[in-house]
């Protein structure tokens, strides 16, 4: 049966703000939207009536790290990059499976409580998902792959690893993609394995880079903390006596395309700006900007980004190094930062770039689109609709998933 859906504001994302709109669901999919009156003469049924709420898409954290729920405002910030991968080294090795288990929990909690109807999740811990139940949200788990170290591999660990080849898992929304960490963790032929897998399955893949002075540093001159710290590790460092930008050295080992997510990205020069205009097929960028506020990045390059065509996205990333998983604050975080950019643009950033990022038919209200959808109550308009979306700070009551109501 269809569900009509009737609020004040509608807000496609992909088309203009509708006001005393209506919104046709069935099958899970959007079948109509529309002006109500117009929706009325279209369809029969009851309408769901949302009142004076603005409804449109569930948010899209496109960056996220469940695991580490646990960790708001552990660790203090630190002088440098390379103390906080210490430091958040020495809590990870106090916790147990459990632990983990439950912040994913209460992670997913919090995303919802928040609006997000869909999160892509970097998973460190391949082992949990055979014990991890459906997600509640629309989530995709990216496998974490590390080299620079290995850990002994358990019969469980590699049964977890295999678990994000399976090509179904009943009543799970979403879907599974790999996560080489970043230039100055995984090897060259372990960013070129994923790579191939991700062409050959059809997966995404995601990775963090440059993403710090002292990462930049390591590659482009083979100085600074991070080097050093990696040495000492046991890090091959062959790849960093090229003078290639961190961008640089990913761009040398694969081949970047629209299935590629590059997290964080605020250490670029000129000739990564090249390299991403010449890309035949744009990646995506997810930029964090509570992360980014917290370790006093230089600033993010959004309009030297947004003019190659890359697909810019946002996300939380983890709260070991930001204060809440709401997307809404991360809106007005990267308002505040950019102040010339517009709110619709921040909107659809928020949403409609994201889902495109994985693939999924999804953050907007278009015919043919998943209905993954929020509404909520909005005080004031008069500075527009996206405006006041940005302006929300109360929890999202209402969250429809997969064309099914949620309960509150």
């Amino acid at each position: 049966m269809a569900v009509i859906l009737r609020a004040e504001h509608v807000l496609p994302i992909v088309s203009p703000v509708i006001r005393d709109g209506g919104v046709v669901v069935e099958n899970a999919r959007i079948v109509d939207f529309g002006g109500f009156e117009e929706i009325r003469r279209r369809h029969d049924g009851e309408a769901v009536e949302l009142g004076s709420q603005v409804l449109m898409p569930g948010l899209v954290n496109a960056h996220c790290h469940l695991d580490y729920t646990q960790l708001r405002h552990a660790i203090s910030p630190q002088r440098s990059f390379t103390e906080w991968i210490r430091a958040i080294n020495s809590h990870k090795r106090a916790l147990h499976d459990e632990d983990y288990l439950g912040a994913i929990e209460r992670g997913f909690s919090e995303l919802r409580k928040w609006g997000t109807t869909t999160v892509a999740n970097i998973e460190s811990f391949p082992e949990l998902m055979l014990r991890m139940p459906p997600p509640p949200l629309r989530t995709w788990w990216f496998m974490e792959m590390i080299d620079i170290r290995h850990r002994f591999s358990t019969e469980d660990a590699v049964a977890g690893a295999l678990a994000f080849f399976e090509p179904e898992r009943p009543g799970w929304l979403g879907g599974f993609g790999l996560s080489p960490h970043a230039p100055y963790t995984a090897s060259g032929p372990l960013f070129e394995l994923a790579s191939r897998a991700s062409t050959e399955l059809g997966m995404p893949v995601t990775t963090h880079v440059a993403e710090s002075r002292e990462e930049w540093e390591m590659f482009k001159s083979a100085t600074g903390e991070l080097y050093d710290f990696m040495l000492k590790l046991g890090r091959w460092m062959y790849d960093c006596h090229h003078s290639h930008t961190p961008l640089g050295q990913l761009a040398h080992n694969v081949d970047l395309g629209s299935r590629w997510i590059l997290a964080h990205m605020n250490e670029l020069d000129d000739s990564d700006f090249a390299l991403l205009d010449a890309l035949p097929a744009k990646p995506s960028v997810v930029h964090c900007p509570g992360s980014h506020r917290y370790f006093r990045h230089a600033v993010f390059p959004l309009e030297r980004l947004r003019a190659t065509g890359v697909n810019l996205c946002l996300g939380t990333d983890s709260l070991a190094s930001t204060d809440s998983l709401s997307m809404f604050d991360e809106m007005r975080g990267l308002a505040t930062a950019h102040p010339a950019l517009d709110a619709a643009e921040i909107v659809a950033i928020a949403t409609v770039n994201g889902a495109r990022a994985l693939g999924f038919d999804g953050g907007k209200i278009a015919i043919g689109a998943a209905a993954d959808l929020i509404a909520f109550p909005v005080a004031d308009t008069s500075a527009g609709v996206h405006a006041a979306v940005l302006a929300h700070r109360a929890p999202v009551r209402w969250m429809m998933l997969n064309g099914q109501i949620l309960p509150t």
